[in-house]
């Protein structure tokens, strides 16, 4: 019988405000980007990747699955809008559609074979199946093996929006990413999000009060593999190219770093990780092979002087004041 901690309480009204209160903050920083002379490519890139990180939060810091193969969705996802806007000439609504619906198939896919594990035999599973489809990505040829897809046109979404435009195509991405959010913020404060912390805390007094665990772990899998897509597929209109890199394990991995460094099982946490792992491979490139060194000087900093990552640390601090 687990004790119950401030993380598998429900949230307090006063909480949710507070939450609600911080995202029109962050969302208001965020709008106001363009104007003030910051890179509008860095924070694009960022948002792609903070949603991703987001997603994989919802899966490891709610449902307690510790997915090594989320690049998977990310990259699948990538590939499929490249291709469908590229060749095909699709637009862009039709082409982010095809990419996370073929991402949302994906997770039903190795959702199905990989949920029925648990620990590390799921996170083994899902690694295996992410360089599975890595390898079969590099024989493929509609993906062009290690040169990629290129020179992939942006369009004009709706008819109207120029996302050849860098302001038009910020708050496109930016609008992706607050919708993203949003439907997993109401995901973690619905019963279903209340479910699945039980499932991560003790699931066999979840079972034993008669929910089918498998079923609830398997749709969060499903959400987050479709959220990571979408993040994949915005990703393809900033980066303007699909290629290994995001399907390979090492994406997987910054991921998880992101997550950690920022606080996992909270909200805000993988949204300021992502920034602050993409702020460090964007200013810190001079340096070449040793950013990696670097980030893992960051990250066992983080682990071992804040175990609950930056946002997690700073929420317990405001906990223990109040």
């Amino acid at each position: 019988m687990s004790a119950l901690t401030d993380d598998t309480l429900p949230a307090s009204p006063r909480a949710v405000r507070d939450e609600m209160v911080v995202f029109v903050v962050m969302a208001a920083l965020l709008l106001i980007v363009p104007w003030t002379g910051i890179y509008p490519f860095f924070v694009m890139q960022a948002l792609c990747f903070a949603l991703l990180a987001c997603a994989f939060n919802l899966l490891i810091g709610y449902g307690g699955l510790l997915s090594f193969g989320h690049a998977m969705f990310l990259g699948t996802a990538g590939y499929l809008t490249a291709h469908a806007l590229k060749v095909w000439g699709l637009s862009p609504e039709l082409g982010i559609l095809f990419g996370t619906l073929g991402a949302a198939a994906l997770g039903v896919i190795t959702g199905y074979v990989s949920i029925r594990r648990q620990g590390i035999y799921f996170s083994m599973i899902t690694l295996a199946l992410s360089q599975l489809l890595f390898f079969v990505y590099l024989q493929t040829p509609f993906t062009h093996g290690e040169d990629g897809i290129q020179g992939i046109p942006q369009g004009y979404l709706f008819g109207v929006f120029n996302l050849a435009k860098p302001i038009t195509l910020y708050y496109v991405v930016l609008a992706g990413f607050l919708g993203g959010f949003l439907i997993i913020y109401r995901t973690i404060n619905s019963p279903f999000g209340e479910v699945l912390k039980a499932i991560r805390e003790n699931e066999p007094r979840a079972i034993s009060l008669g929910y089918k665990t498998d079923q609830y772990k398997l749709v969060a899998f499903i959400l987050s593999g479709t959220l990571a897509g979408f993040a994949g597929s915005l990703k393809v209109f900033v980066a303007q190219n699909a290629s290994l890199t995001d399907v390979h394990w090492t994406m997987s991995g910054e991921v998880v770093l992101m997550t950690l460094v920022g606080g996992l099982g909270t909200v805000f946490g993988p949204v300021v990780g992502a920034f602050v792992i993409i702020a460090m491979q964007q200013y810190l490139a001079g340096f070449g092979q040793w950013v990696t060194v670097i980030q893992g000087v960051i990250f066992v900093t983080c682990v071992l002087t804040f175990r609950r990552g930056v946002i997690g640390e700073i929420a317990h601090y405001f906990r223990r004041s109040l």
